[in-house]
């Protein structure tokens, strides 16, 4: 998809890390990222969850490029050709396994988002295995959101695209974060099989009105009431605004990580304790909004406190406007750039567009050539929305054209 003879797109510090790295790998241009924490005394460079984000790149692509400098602060990535989960090339069996060290402290959404974003221009089906003892599928102090939310919330989107058959995302070992927010142990893999040419244009206009709350409120290592009372809380703010709410409870065993104690080498400790509530409102036109909250890994927020936040942060989101949540809203923006040559447009709350990571993502797209965006006012929603045009560039599937 690259070549050789272009020149890297310059990009400083480590803020959009994943997003820049995914961008180039879609369009098939180098880039080069310098400054990586270049002052932090205890953590210089790179973090482990940007390496195992390397190396998960490397394992999906064929003919990738990635230089590291001596202290970490610089990296230099030349991407290759998107081949997904090919016997030979970094998978044994159809399946990648992918391991997440366990001074990772981001959740495993850091990683999956991404790759759901990559596997519609895979040369092959998307088959990745998450294990290790960094692997957390709670939703994290860094602000990632759990496994929950990305297959509630996230994933249903691309059927408007019309990427929709073969798409799974299964837990099937749950975690919340370890001690000092480091490491889970739990395991989660997804199952991408829908490749595609080129997505369809998205036109994405009525938000329409909210008519279903669903969730998922989980706990591990931890009593099961820990969930009744979450979803007790959170029923109390939300009942008043829509009787159909359903929260399905999720009890599971802590998982057993390897310990740190040499003398004992095969000992085993339970790790990714706690409890957590996802919750995702559906509108009538499909629409979905999301809010995701987990107990902090010190612990000591009751579980009354956790569902009330999670339904107050759910009416946020649903308050703040638009067609498309605050997490949402990167996915279908680079989806919708990587489209047939034609105007899709989207409707978006003015709280969401301002974000700063939204307007970071429209910067990269622009410096990696990808189109810019117009905007205009809606006219038929709230005052506060904006109607976003984005232009495809029919870049797409590079290795469905070639196959």
């Amino acid at each position: 998809m690259s070549s050789s003879s272009q020149k890297p797109v310059l990009f400083t510090t480590q803020k959009a890390f994943a997003s820049r790295l995914t961008l180039a790998t879609l369009t098939g241009r180098p880039i080069r990222i310098s400054q990586i924490r270049p002052s932090s005394p205890s953590s210089l460079g790179v973090a482990p969850h940007e390496i195992s984000l390397l190396r998960l790149l490397e394992a999906v692509t064929n003919g990738s490029t990635i230089e590291v400098s001596m202290t970490g602060t610089t990296v230099n990535y030349r991407p290759g050709l998107i081949t997904g989960s090919v016997s030979g090339q970094g998978a044994n069996g159809g399946v990648i396994r992918h391991e997440i060290p366990a001074a990772c402290t981001r959740g495993v959404s850091y990683f999956l988002i991404p790759l759901c974003l990559l596997a519609p221009f895979s040369k092959a089906p998307v088959n990745v295995l998450f294990s290790g003892p960094g692997v957390i599928t709670s939703a994290t102090p860094a602000g990632d959101i759990s496994v929950d939310s990305v297959r509630t919330a996230i994933l249903p989107l691309y059927a408007k695209l019309g990427i929709s058959k073969d798409i799974e995302l299964r837990i099937l070992r749950r975690s919340n974060p370890g001690p000092r927010g480091k490491g889970g142990a739990g395991e989660v893999q997804l199952v991408f099989g829908h490749q595609v040419r080129l997505p369809n244009t998205l036109h994405l206009l009525n938000p329409g009105r909210i008519k279903r709350i669903r969730g998922v409120a989980y706990c591990t290592g931890v009593p099961a009431s820990n969930n009744a009372r979450m979803i007790e809380a959170a029923r109390g703010i939300l009942n008043p605004m829509g009787a159909d709410t359903y929260v399905f409870s999720d009890v599971s065993s802590a998982p057993h990580a390897p310990s740190n104690d040499k003398s004992s080498p095969n000992r085993t400790t339970k790790t990714g304790i706690g409890f957590g509530l996802s919750l995702v409102a559906e509108s009538s036109t499909g629409c979905l909004y999301s809010a995701d909250v987990a107990s902090p890994p010190p612990g000591g927020d009751p579980p009354e406190d956790i569902g009330q936040r999670c339904a107050h942060q759910l009416l946020e989101s649903v308050a703040a406007g638009g067609a498309v949540s605050f997490i949402a809203a990167p996915t279908v923006l680079t989806l919708m750039s990587m489209s047939s040559e034609d105007v899709g447009r989207v409707q978006l709350g003015k709280d969401v567009l301002s974000a700063d990571h939204i307007i970071e993502l429209g910067r990269d797209m622009k410096a990696l050539g990808l189109s810019s965006w117009g905007f205009r006012e809606a006219t038929t929603a709230q005052d506060n929305d904006i109607v976003v045009s984005v232009v495809g560039k029919g870049v797409g599937n590079v290795g469905r054209k070639i196959t």
